[in-house]
C-alpha cells in the first residue's frame, strides 16, 4: 500500500495548490478584491444613522432667502447647482431635489428615487413650518439602532458568497482548460490516476483556501465597521463549505470538455452574470417580479448568500436554512457526476 504522501489526490492537491500561489491576479481577487470592495461600498454608503438631504439651490440673490431656510433646517445640505446642471445633478445624485424660486417653491426631483422621495418632503416641510404652518402635535421618538441593518453589514454576506462563486468556478475551471491546452491532461492518462482523483484534487485544493478566503472579508467588517456577526462559527463553515463544493462543481462540469480560454469565459460569465444580477449581492432579490423569484430562489447564488445573512446577521440554525442547504447540495452532487461522466482528457 502506497504512502499517504505519495497518493495521486494527495499529490494532485499540493499541485493545484502551488499552482494557485504562483498566480498573483488569484491571490489578488480572493484575498484583496473583498477588502478593497467593501471599503468601496462603505463610503459609498456611509454607516451614520441619518444622513442629510442633499438640495440644489440656484447661485444668486434670488434664492437667498430659501438658502437661509433651509440651511436652518436640521437634516438639509445646500447645494448650489446652476440651471443647465441640474438634470445630471439629480441624476448622479449630487442632489436629491432641486428648488426653484416661485411662488410657491417649485421643486424639480426623480419620482423614482426613494431619496428624492424623501428630500421632497423634508424640504416641503422646513418651508412650511418657515411660512408659519402650526403642528397639531410633536410626536414621540423612539430611534432604533437594529445590528446589522447597515448597508454594509447587509453586503458584506453578498461578497463573501460572489467570491465563493467566482474563485471556485474561475479558479477550478481556468486551471482545467489551461493544463489541457498545455497537454498537460493528455499526460495525465499514463499516470495511475483516476479520473475521480483529479477532480477531487481540484475540489480539495479550493477547500484548503476556504478559511482565509471568507475571514478575510469577514473579520476585516467586524474590525472596520462593527459589523455583527451573531451565527454560529461552526454553522457559518458548513454554509461556507456547502456553497464552496456547490460552485467548485460546477466549476469542473464547465470545464469538463472545454478546450480553449475564450470558450470558458464564455461559458463562466453567461452562468455568473445573471446570478450576480438577480440573486441579491448588491440589492435585495425581491426587486425582481414575483413571476421570476421560483427561478432566482433555486440559484445556488441566491440560497448561499441567503444562508450566509440569515446565521451571520440573525444568529439562524441549521434547521432554519435547510432549505438553502439542500438547493446547495444539489447543485454540488449533480454537477460534480454530471462532469465525471463528460470529463476528457483531451
Amino acid at each position: 500500500m502506497s504512502e499517504p504522501s505519495s497518493h495521486p489526490l494527495v499529490q494532485l492537491t499540493l499541485a493545484r495548490i502551488r499552482e494557485f500561489l504562483r498566480e498573483p491576479e488569484a491571490v489578488f481577487w480572493a484575498f484583496v478584491f473583498p477588502i478593497v470592495m467593501s471599503l468601496a461600498l462603505a463610503f459609498a454608503f456611509p454607516s451614520e444613522a441619518t444622513r442629510n438631504v442633499l438640495v440644489g439651490l440656484e447661485p444668486g440673490p434670488a434664492t437667498q432667502s430659501l438658502r437661509a431656510t433651509l440651511e436652518a433646517s436640521k437634516g438639509i445640505t445646500v447645494r448650489e447647482i446652476r440651471p443647465d446642471d441640474e438634470r445630471r445633478a439629480l441624476r448622479e445624485g449630487t442632489v436629491n431635489v432641486v428648488v426653484v424660486p416661485t411662488t410657491p417653491p417649485t421643486y424639480r426631483f426623480d419620482p423614482a428615487r426613494e431619496e428624492s422621495l424623501l428630500a421632497r418632503a423634508v424640504v416641503d416641510d422646513a418651508l412650511q413650518r418657515a411660512a408659519g404652518r402650526a403642528d397639531q402635535w410633536t410626536a414621540r421618538e423612539e430611534p432604533q439602532q437594529v445590528a446589522g441593518s447597515r448597508y454594509i453589514d447587509w453586503f458584506i454576506p453578498g461578497l463573501i458568497g460572489m467570491g465563493l462563486m467566482t474563485n471556485g468556478m474561475w479558479g477550478i475551471a481556468f486551471g482545467i482548460v489551461q493544463a489541457r491546452m498545455r497537454k498537460l491532461l493528455k499526460r495525465m492518462v499514463a499516470s495511475p490516476m483516476k479520473k475521480s482523483q483529479y477532480l477531487l484534487a481540484q475540489l480539495l485544493a479550493r477547500l484548503l483556501f476556504l478559511p482565509a478566503e471568507v475571514l478575510v472579508p469577514l473579520v476585516f467588517a467586524m474590525v472596520a465597521f462593527g459589523m455583527p456577526v451573531n451565527g454560529n462559527p461552526l454553522t457559518i463553515a458548513i454554509v461556507v463549505l456547502a456553497g464552496a463544493f456547490s460552485f467548485g462543481a460546477f466549476g469542473l462540469l464547465m470545464a469538463a470538455r472545454v478546450r480553449t480560454i475564450e470558450a470558458i469565459s464564455g461559458l463562466m460569465n453567461l452562468a455568473m452574470l445573471p446570478m450576480w444580477i438577480v440573486s441579491g449581492v448588491f440589492f435585495s432579490s425581491s426587486n425582481f417580479p414575483d413571476a421570476i423569484q421560483p427561478v432566482i430562489q433555486v440559484l445556488p447564488l441566491t440560497a448561499l448568500i441567503d444562508a450566509l445573512r440569515a446565521v451571520i446577521l440573525d444568529g439562524a440554525s441549521l434547521g432554519a436554512i435547510r432549505s438553502d442547504l439542500a438547493i446547495l447540495g444539489v447543485w454540488g452532487v449533480v454537477p460534480f457526476f454530471a462532469a465525471l461522466r463528460l470529463f476528457s482528457w483531451k
